[in-house]
């Protein structure tokens, strides 16, 4: 299997660029420069895209779930993630079908939960009124399962 990226890292993007070149190693990737065109959906989009990177057919077919992000804050929006129908996807917007969970939280709180698990655990987050969850509570703890998942397979 190929290697995969390690979308749950402690560090930002730019903590370990810098600490790779000081070792004299060359990234892959840049992340963008202030100087640079900003993203639309700046960390969110950055996180749904690590999060389409991992999809696969064993993830879908164990989820089983579409869910919906409807976040508040300085990345205000609304955010889908299909593990339930074809080969999945994620993105910005409303799901393609209604959504099996609406999760309701802060956008600087979904990085945490989503960039670096220890950060903010989701059930910590639910437990703290931080995240609302409609819908389907059986698939949130699946979602919840396929992170600590996702972050078990740094090494």
């Amino acid at each position: 299997h190929p290697l995969l990226p390690d979308f749950f890292l402690d560090d930002a993007p730019e903590t370990l660029v810098e600490k790779m070149e000081q070792h004299g190693a060359t990234p892959a990737f840049r992340p963008p420069t202030s100087s640079a065109t900003p993203l639309s959906g700046g960390p969110i989009e950055n996180t749904f895209d690590a999060i389409k990177a991992v999809i696969n057919e064993d993830v879908i077919k164990t989820t089983q779930g579409i869910y919906q992000f409807d976040l508040s804050g300085e990345n205000a929006g609304v955010w889908f993630l299909d593990l339930k129908s074809g080969s999945g996807g994620a993105g910005p917007g409303q799901p393609p079908v209604k959504a099996d969970v609406v999760m309701t939280m802060d956008s600087a709180d979904f990085t945490k939960m989503f960039a670096g698990f220890r950060l903010l655990k989701p059930t910590m987050a639910f437990m703290g009124g931080k995240l609302r969850i409609k819908g389907d509570m059986a698939l949130a703890l699946k979602l919840e399962k396929l992170m600590g998942r996702m972050n078990k397979a740094k090494l």
